[in-house]
């Protein structure tokens, strides 16, 4: 697995960065595809929706793994 990167959002016309590794990266890309959305719209809902004790960047992850556990 790769080190986290660091990549900038846009989440209610308000930028933030969040660090993801690549891979867990493509796979939030792959789903926000999928579904006929931005990356920047499955953020904010991923977003919205998280605990405000979890960080971004994990709602991210455990959003990507629930998606993927799924299938």
């Amino acid at each position: 697995m790769s080190r986290p990167v660091k990549r900038s959002l846009t989440l209610r016309q308000h930028r933030t960065s969040v660090s993801l590794e690549d891979e867990f990266w493509q796979a939030f890309r792959e789903i926000a595809e999928a579904g006929d959305r931005t990356l920047n719209d499955l953020a904010a809902e991923i977003d919205e929706a998280r605990d405000p004790d979890t960080g971004l960047a994990t709602a991210i992850r455990l959003h990507v793994l629930a998606h993927f556990r799924t299938r």
